[in-house]
């Protein structure tokens, strides 16, 4: 039974993270795929590049609490369970994993950043606010939100050792922030070229999804 609640508290928490919000809230509002123009990625800095703010508002906070609320739950409700900072890690992760391979989405998912820091605020509100001050600081004066999202995932994990202890915790920082650098391997190389978009760069070939379809029909009338 120790084992398997949380097993179960993981697989619940992947489940939720596989809720991809950017492609959900898009299609609910009319917009382009956001795996089909920009970067590719089902996530609100790309959403964003559709001229839609409200969708990517919409996409950051939803993200962001799909990795938030199972690592709460847990924390509320769970030690009487004996489900502690060791699950409430694990589960954290699950959810992260959730969103870049989501089963809903043919695990065609994101690069985790809103999750990421969506499970950090769960686990520690105080490393919460020490990243998003990170991840604030670098994007207001490089405007790059990949460069942004790299330097915040190298320092969460320093600032858990440093301030707090190692544990649960510790680890499944590290693991994210492994991943996330490793999901914007590609953002890097444009980095280090000089060609990677900025905050607020309109994607040419993002628009709502019915106009998309009406200028082919067009074209093809034509």
């Amino acid at each position: 039974m120790q084992t398997v609640l949380p097993l179960l508290a993981a697989v619940v928490g992947y489940l939720i993270g596989s809720l991809s919000f950017a492609v959900i809230i898009s299609r609910a509002m009319g917009l382009s795929d956001p795996r089909s123009y920009g970067s590719g990625n089902p996530g609100a800095t790309n959403v964003l590049r559709s001229g839609n703010k409200a969708a990517a508002i919409l996409t950051l906070v939803f993200d962001a609490l799909k990795g938030f609320l199972p690592v709460l739950a847990v924390k509320l409700w769970g030690q009487p369970h004996g489900l502690e900072e060791g699950t409430m890690a694990l589960v954290g992760v699950a959810a992260f994993l959730g969103h870049l391979w989501p089963v809903f989405f043919r695990f065609q998912g994101g690069k985790g950043v809103a999750t990421a820091a969506g499970v950090i605020f769960g686990l520690n509100p105080l490393l919460g606010v020490a990243t998003l001050a990170t991840w604030l600081i670098i994007a207001w004066f490089s405007r790059y939100s990949s460069l942004a999202a790299i330097v915040s995932a190298a320092f969460a994990p320093m600032y858990q050792l440093l301030i707090w202890e190692a544990g649960p915790t510790a680890l499944a920082l590290i693991i994210m922030g492994l991943l996330l650098v490793w999901r914007h391997s590609a953002n890097i190389q444009k980095l280090l070229a000089g060609t990677e978009s900025k905050l607020g760069a309109k994607a040419g070939t993002a628009a709502p999804a019915a106009k998309s379809t009406s200028s082919k029909t067009a074209r093809k009338k034509s």
